[in-house]
């Protein structure tokens, strides 16, 4: 497994390496030219995913994008949890135990 944040050509150049290619026959399996693969490996050129996706595809591999966390989170919640002095959040908290209490034990019901 890549670590995520990995640029591009570092990932095609791993994947190529660790499949045992040379550009040039990961450039026939791709159909891919081996000047773009180059650029692509030494940064001079990014690769749009679906270019990204067949190199790495092409050498046993796969891309798999993942959510980065916190993104899309809708903080409004926590900002308003916040606000609270912290007497207010324990009290807060406490009730909600209690509330799961609660359902707890209406579910062993």
């Amino acid at each position: 497994m890549i670590k995520q944040g990995v640029a591009a050509g570092e990932l095609v150049r791993r994947a190529r390496r660790s499949a045992g290619l040379t550009q040039r026959v990961l450039a026939r399996r791709s159909s891919i030219p081996q000047p773009t693969i180059a650029a692509i490996e030494t940064g001079r050129q990014d690769p749009r995913f679906e270019t990204l996706r067949s190199l790495v595809e092409s050498c046993g591999r796969e891309v798999t994008a993942l959510p980065r966390p916190g993104q899309g989170v809708d903080r409004t919640q926590i900002r308003e949890l916040l606000r609270l002095s912290p007497g207010q959040r324990l009290r807060l908290a406490a009730q909600d135990a209690r509330g799961l209490e609660r359902l707890l034990r209406a579910t062993k019901t």
